[in-house]
């Protein structure tokens, strides 16, 4: 299996996974037309449609492509309506392409909110940005912190395929509040000289998201230090609300 970045909207990322014999899937098409131009230009098969939230910019480009392609859409409760014609939850695994795919509830920046895990693919939506999160606009930060967990214990290999490019001011934020963290500095130049050479900043990796991404840092001291907040064991959480808010206080351009 191999992986196709395509970026759509202003900001948007949409996935498509593709085998040897060029069938495909494509993950939160916010919009047809460069998914239609990337199917036509590699003579791709369209198989099936993921979905893992009800907002606009990650369902608006499935009505035309069912126009064109009659295939199963597997989404969430709240996408139905959206095109989803298969309602899927956590717990569920499914089989495309034949790699099985789990179904993971990542509850937070909506109700909702599923993501789906095939190794060493994750496909998050709007829960994980590198170096960052989503904004919380139907859940809590408790559940979106309880989202991040669940990401956390998935293998250090794994690929992070989010939906959102905000790594440019999710690193600078990082290392507004953690200037002494070198991990961080160091990969705020690095995120620079990339897109200076116009060079892909996503997927990211798990392994790097643990060490410069600050809200999967909800139990370290010195995070807690800087927000001098420390809360009791197995109330974390109230971190990661802190740490939110603090990120939606930021200016949203570097």
């Amino acid at each position: 299996m191999n992986l196709i970045r395509i970026v759509a909207l202003q900001n948007n990322y949409i996935w498509i996974l593709y085998n040897s014999n060029r069938e495909c899937i494509v993950i939160d098409p916010s919009e047809a037309a460069p998914v239609l131009q990337v199917l036509k230009k590699y003579q791709f098969k369209l198989t099936n449609i993921l979905l893992t939230h009800h907002h606009h910019d990650h369902v608006n480009g499935v009505p035309i492509l069912l126009k064109n392609f009659f295939v199963p859409v597997y989404g969430p409760y709240e996408t139905v309506g959206k095109g989803t014609n298969i309602i899927v939850t956590e717990g569920d695994s499914i089989i495309l392409l034949e790699k099985k795919f789990n179904v993971f509830y990542f509850p937070g920046h909506t109700l909702g909110h599923i993501g789906f895990y095939s190794d060493p693919w994750l496909f998050c939506g709007d829960t994980v940005f590198s170096a960052g999160c989503g904004r919380i606009f139907e859940g809590t930060p408790k559940q979106m912190y309880d989202s991040f967990q669940k990401i956390n214990k998935l293998p250090l290999h794994t690929i992070i395929c989010c939906a959102h490019e905000y790594t440019l001011v999710n690193i600078a934020f990082a290392n507004y509040l953690l200037p002494k963290d070198k991990a961080i500095s160091s990969y705020q130049s690095h995120v620079k000289q990339l897109l200076a050479k116009n060079k892909n900043l996503s997927p990211t990796t798990l392994g790097l998201e643990r060490i410069i991404n600050i809200f999967f840092r909800c139990h370290d001291c010195y995070v807690q230090n800087v927000i001098k907040f420390y809360p009791l064991l197995g109330e974390e959480w109230r971190v990661f609300a802190i740490l939110r808010k603090k990120r939606d206080q930021f200016p949203t351009k570097t």
